[in-house]
């Protein structure tokens, strides 16, 4: 009979990886929708951030029951998939969705109800796709998989928090240690104290000692009241029936597709790192999460988090799931956000996220064929660049302008800003339609090839990659094939060429 712990000794490390993961996506939603959406704190503290509560607490809860599952089948330890507040609909949901109500209405209570809409659109789409996402996954091989993963750890992740630790090596470097130390060196702490909670204390003791932290913030954040997740069918309703609705078709559905295909991705990596999850299972319960977000007030969807071959190598089985859970909920539940941000630098837990990056980006290279080394190199491509594109309008708008303001042509005068900006839209689809290209040409399976590279071209049609329109403020999606048909051309060119020039060299 095989035995199961629902808490092993890594749970505790990865309970503060994922933990701090979390709670950064808690601060921008906290930051994002007051300082730029205006929503009062009765709407932020009482409906959004107890709609996040239970819908992380639903995913982490099934996500942990299902690595019991796992376990008890394969008679092996199994991590639980690491389950979040999806980063990139966040920034997308506020600045295409709700920003846009904001500014043309200066109703946050519309902006909200839009925001809810778009979250359920998100969540039926990733639900859907739990019927496809295995068919899928068996034809795209695990280099383009992989790689994308990969491009969004090394830049999203570990660059971001690599530059934090070095902004100030004073608290940074301490924690790092012993993340090295224990991980990288497979070297024990004293005593066996987990790494992961010695960083965050070390980190957390130096802030406060060099007077790092601010004290009167985190008296001034101590604050308990209950907000219990109430559900919001009737503000969803009318979201439902509001005609701006419609204007944000094209940004929920290609942000579904998006989520989806990352989850598949996730999946992949988990299978990889030893733990095969039922693809339709694993993505169906991603959708369910999102949904009960927005039936009970967040606008903000789930998703599989990248990282699982981290924390299955820090030993964490499906207890650290189920803490975040809790924890996450009792924070939003009792308005502690703030009080925890004040309390706890982000520098503390930066060695453990940099360290999550390095070893999905690793796992691109180490569980992939030696020989398909060249296509997880090619699918970084589009992640640097979305990130490369990042780092250039975050610049631009501290100093107070835009790609638009500056023009794209005098940028063009420096380096190939259209090139960026063209791999930026939809990189994630990008990354794996070039890496799946070229893992069929090392395989000499040129045919492959070229259907991949017309794949690419039926989606650069739907502008959901490469198209683009560079407004004042801010670069703005394009569909259709308006502004992207250069690169339908291009992807039917290439796709042809490797047909014609295959001949009947093609393998088996």
């Amino acid at each position: 009979m095989n035995s199961f712990s629902w808490w092993r000794r890594g749970d505790l490390d990865g309970f503060f990886g994922l933990f701090v993961d979390n709670l950064i996506q808690l601060i921008l939603i906290t930051v994002l929708c007051t300082q730029l959406l205006g929503f009062p704190p009765e709407l932020l503290f009482g409906k959004i951030l107890p709609g996040v509560a239970i819908s992380l607490l639903i995913g982490n809860l099934y996500y942990a029951w299902q690595a019991k599952q796992l376990s008890l089948a394969t008679g092996q330890p199994a991590t639980a998939l690491p389950y979040g507040v999806n980063t990139v609909s966040l920034f997308a949901y506020v600045l295409f969705v709700m920003l846009p109500v904001v500014k043309s209405t200066g109703d946050p209570e519309l902006a909200w109800q839009m925001g809810l809409a778009a979250c359920l659109g998100s969540g039926l789409i990733e639900l859907a796709g739990a019927w496809i996402g295995a068919r899928v996954k068996k034809v795209t091989p695990r280099a383009a998989l992989l790689a994308t993963l990969a491009g969004i750890a090394i830049t999203f992740i570990s660059m971001d928090f690599a530059f934090r630790i070095f902004a100030d090596p004073l608290i940074g470097f301490a924690p790092l240690a012993l993340i090295f130390m224990q991980y990288i060196g497979r070297l024990p702490l004293p005593r066996g104290i987990p790494a992961g909670l010695a960083a965050m204390i070390v980190g957390t003791l130096l802030a406060w000692s060099l007077g790092r932290m601010d004290g009167a913030a985190l008296s001034g954040a101590f604050s308990i009241s209950l907000h219990l997740p109430t559900p919001q069918l009737l503000e969803l309703f009318s979201a439902f029936t509001s005609p701006e609705l419609i204007g944000f078709i094209a940004v929920i559905l290609p942000m579904g597709l998006f989520n989806l295909i990352g989850s598949l991705q996730n999946l992949e990596s988990a299978e990889a790192a030893g733990d095969c999850y039922a693809v339709k299972p694993s993505l169906a319960a991603n959708g369910i999460g999102t949904i009960v977000a927005a039936c009970f007030g967040s606008c903000f969807p789930t998703t599989i988090y990248i990282g699982h071959p981290a924390w299955k190598d820090m030993g964490a089985g499906a207890g650290y799931s189920i803490a975040n859970g809790v924890v996450i909920t009792l924070l939003c539940t009792l308005g502690l956000v703030g009080f925890v941000s004040a309390l706890i630098p982000i520098e503390a837990g930066a060695a453990i996220l940099l360290w999550i990056g390095i070893i999905i980006a690793a796992q691109a290279f180490k569980d992939t064929p030696s020989h398909h080394a060249p296509a997880v190199v090619v699918g970084l491509i589009p992640a640097i660049a979305a990130w490369g594109l990042l780092m250039l309008e975050s610049g631009l708008r501290a100093a107070g302008t835009s790609i638009g303001g500056v023009g794209i042509e005098t940028l063009a005068m420096q380096f190939p800003i259209a090139g960026m900006i063209a791999l930026e839209r939809g990189f994630i689809f990008t990354s794996m339609l070039l890496a799946a290209m070229t893992v069929a040409l090392l395989d000499g399976r040129y045919k492959i090839a070229a259907n991949w590279a017309f794949a690419a071209a039926l989606l650069s049609s739907t502008g959901i990659i490469h198209g683009y329109e560079v407004g004042q403020f801010a670069i703005l999606n394009s569909y259709g094939p308006a502004n992207s048909w250069p690169f339908v051309i291009g992807y039917l060119m290439v796709g042809t060429l490797f047909w014609l020039l295959s001949g009947n060299r093609e393998k088996d």
